[in-house]
């Protein structure tokens, strides 16, 4: 693989010091980009084109042709795991198209910017498992919480050693940092949280491999809703935790004790105001991080993914605001 041109995203969640605030935007390469909404017009349908090696690495590559993002992320479905498990734990055979998108990725980046590999969290892909779909109420998953939270914790503990196997083959295939995305767990009551999706991310964290090609793999967490559970996330094992926009920074900064990296949180409906806005709302996340004079170990994020109705244009004045307003001087 090609030297790394490009670390300070990498360097960043580890808290080290970096010259600017490093910045990548969740579902970047999506169906706001003309790009993107070709390709998958020339692939057929969206399964074909998250299936196809050659597919995901175009689509992975198009953001970064147009912003000057920090990393790229995998392009691919987050029910890739509960495609291939059938009744038992996922198949990595079946998921070879995913290890085989990452290595070409890795190829095509030539080291322009670290690549980020990624899965849902065992609470997450139970929740699409049980609902069959996205939910308003989440009432059968937790339906089966309260009557059966014994049939839950055994598809809890499968999904989670897939998730491991999962992140693991990324790894070894060219990932350079890994990202749980927990979307669900924050519609759980408090302890059920605790009980039923942060037990299973720290199983996963602990299970994944710390270091590849002579560098160590930084993991984030990520869940939405979940700045009530600061103070425990930090202790799964995770290096950076992601937050959404209802997290004030500096208050979170103080909260995990400097014990991890911080990734967020611009509303991402911000992106639907004017570039002067946009730039504004940027420096306003950006001075709420380094309220207390430090300004290293936040990598800039949206709180979610971005819509599919935002203007490109508008992307670029976020990139490039806040590449400008965090130089470090």
């Amino acid at each position: 693989m090609a030297e790394l041109k490009n670390d300070t995203f990498l360097r960043a969640l580890m808290r080290e010091p970096t010259p600017y605030t490093p910045i990548w935007i969740m579902r970047q390469a999506g169906r706001y980009l003309p790009e993107y909404n070709a390709t998958r017009k020339q692939a057929g349908s969206f399964l074909a084109l998250a299936k196809n090696p050659g597919y995901c690495t175009e689509v992975t590559l198009q953001p970064l042709e147009r912003f000057a993002l920090d990393a790229a992320i995998l392009f691919s479905d987050i029910l890739t795991i509960p495609d291939a498990m059938g009744l038992g734990l996922a198949d990595m055979q079946q998921l070879q198209y995913v290890t085989d998108a990452v290595r070409q990725i890795r190829g095509a980046l030539d080291g322009r910017v670290p690549l980020i590999g990624f899965s849902g969290s065992p609470f997450t892909l139970a929740c699409y498992m049980i609902e069959g779909g996205g939910s308003d109420d989440f009432r059968r998953v937790k339906t089966m919480l309260y009557q059966r939270p014994d049939l839950l914790h055994t598809i809890l503990e499968k999904n989670t050693q897939s998730v491991i196997a999962y992140l693991n083959a990324q790894i070894d295939a060219g990932a350079q940092a890994v990202m749980l995305f927990d979307t669900w767990g924050g519609t759980l009551a408090h302890g059920a949280y605790r009980e039923f999706s942060l037990a299973y991310a720290a199983r996963v964290m602990a299970g994944l491999k710390r270091s590849h090609e002579g560098r160590v793999v930084p993991r984030i967490f990520f869940t939405k809703g979940g700045g009530l559970w600061l103070e425990s996330m930090v202790d799964i094992g995770a290096d950076a935790l992601g937050l959404d926009w209802t997290v004030d920074l500096a208050e979170a900064k103080r909260r995990v004790g400097h014990k991890v990296a911080l990734q967020g949180n611009l509303d991402p409906n911000a992106l639907f105001g004017e570039p002067a806005t946009i730039e504004r709302e940027a420096a306003r996340v950006l001075a709420e991080f380094a309220r207390d004079g430090n300004a290293d170990g936040h990598v800039f994020n949206l709180g979610h993914g971005i819509s599919q109705f935002t203007d490109p244009a508008h992307v670029e004045a976020l990139v490039n605001a806040v590449h400008r307003a965090s130089a470090r001087v």
